[in-house]
C-alpha cells in the first residue's frame, strides 16, 4: 500500500457513542441530534450535491480563494506536513498539494471518521502525485487529534468549509487548544470560514429550491432508524433552516407537523413529539473579522492573515500560534 491509515475508532465504539447521543439528544427537550450523523454514505453524496447548487455559495467560493492564494502560500510556508481536520475527499486539499514545489518532500496527514473516503482519496494523491506520503488518521478530531504523527518539519494545518461553525462556541475553544498543540514555531493553521452577510443570502444557502438539503436533514433520521433499530418517519418531518441573528448562526431543524411518536428500540426510549415540535439538527455559526480575531486569542493563536473574495462572504484565516504561553480571557 503506498500510503498509510492508523484507525483510531472502531464500529462498536461508534454505535456506543452514537447511542449515548441520542439518548442525550432526544430523550430531553428541546430535542436534538448532533450533525456529524448526517454522513453515512447517502448523506455524504447528497452533502457533494449541495456543494454545487447555484443557492450554496460556500464552496464554490472557498474554491476560488484557494486558487487564488495557494501558490504563494505554499511557496511561502513550504511546509513539510499538511495536516486536515475532517478532510472528505481532499477534493479542495489537491488545489494546495498541487501548488507545492515538487522536489520539496511532502507528508499529508489526513484526520476524519470515515476510513473508505479517505483510503479512495489517499488512492488518487499517491496516483496523481507518488512523491507524496500519505499518513491517514481515521478518528474524530475532537477527541484524536493527539494521535496526528509528530511533526515532520515546518507544518500547516487545514480546517476548511467552514466546518468549526458547526462547534458551538465551547467545543471550538477546545478544539482550537488541541490544534494549537499541533503547531510549533513557524507552523501555520488556514481556517476557512463563513461571514455574516445578508440574511437572504444565508437563509437561501440553507433552504435550496431543489430540496436537497431538506433531504440531506431528514437523513440523518434514517441513520438513527438503521443504527438503533427506530422507527422515525422522516417524510413526517419539514425541514426548517433560518438565521438566528442574537446567536450569529443558522439553525437547521426538523418539524413535526403533528403529533407523532417514535421508538428507538435499542434504547428502550420513546420520543413522543408534539405538533410545531422540532429536533435541533445543526448549527452553522458565521463570523465577523473581530469576533475571528477574539476566538483565537482565546485560544491562544494570533491571527496571521485574512483573504475573503470581493463581496466578503467567505474568508480563508492564516493564523500561528501565538508567542506568549499565557491565552487570552476567552470572550464571552
Amino acid at each position: 500500500m503506498p500510503y498509510r491509515i492508523d484507525t483510531h475508532v472502531d464500529p462498536r465504539a461508534r454505535r456506543e457513542t452514537l447511542a449515548a447521543d441520542v439518548r442525550r439528544g432526544l430523550g430531553t427537550r428541546p430535542r436534538s441530534l448532533p450533525p456529524k450523523y448526517f454522513y453515512d454514505a447517502v448523506g455524504s453524496r447528497l452533502f457533494e450535491e449541495i456543494t454545487r447548487l447555484p443557492e450554496y455559495y460556500l464552496t464554490r467560493v472557498e474554491a476560488a480563494l484557494l486558487d487564488e492564494w495557494a501558490p504563494a502560500l505554499m511557496r511561502s510556508l513550504a511546509p513539510h506536513d499538511v495536516v486536515e481536520l475532517g478532510s472528505g475527499f481532499s477534493l479542495k486539499t489537491r488545489r494546495l498539494l498541487a501548488a507545492r514545489e515538487r522536489a520539496r518532500p511532502l507528508r499529508y496527514l489526513p484526520v476524519d471518521v470515515d476510513e473508505t473516503t479517505v483510503a479512495a482519496a489517499a488512492d488518487r494523491l499517491v496516483s496523481e502525485d507518488p512523491s507524496l506520503e500519505v499518513h491517514a488518521v481515521i478518528g474524530d478530531f475532537e477527541r484524536h487529534l493527539p494521535h496526528v504523527p509528530p511533526a515532520a518539519g515546518r507544518r500547516l494545518v487545514l480546517f476548511l468549509g467552514s466546518t468549526i461553525g458547526n462547534l458551538v462556541p465551547e467545543a471550538r475553544h477546545a478544539l482550537l487548544e488541541h490544534i494549537r498543540a499541533l503547531l510549533g514555531p513557524g507552523d501555520r493553521l488556514l481556517v476557512g470560514l463563513d461571514l455574516v452577510k445578508d440574511v437572504r443570502v444565508l437563509e437561501a444557502a440553507y433552504n435550496d429550491t431543489a430540496g436537497v438539503t431538506a433531504r440531506f436533514n431528514r437523513n440523518i433520521l434514517n441513520v438513527v432508524n438503521r443504527s438503533l433499530d427506530a422507527d422515525f418517519q422522516p417524510d413526517a418531518f419539514r425541514h426548517h433552516a433560518w438565521f438566528n441573528a442574537a446567536e450569529s448562526r443558522i439553525e437547521m431543524h426538523l418539524v413535526s407537523d403533528f403529533a407523532q411518536t417514535a421508538r428507538v428500540r435499542d434504547l428502550d426510549l420513546v420520543v413522543d413529539l408534539e405538533p410545531g415540535e422540532t429536533i435541533w439538527t445543526e448549527s452553522c455559526y458565521k463570523f465577523t473579522r473581530p469576533a475571528v480575531d477574539a476566538m483565537l486569542q482565546a485560544a491562544g493563536l494570533t491571527l496571521d492573515d485574512w483573504h475573503t473574495d470581493k463581496a466578503e462572504r467567505f474568508a480563508l484565516v492564516l493564523a500561528t500560534r501565538a508567542t506568549s504561553a499565557v491565552t487570552a480571557v476567552r470572550a464571552a
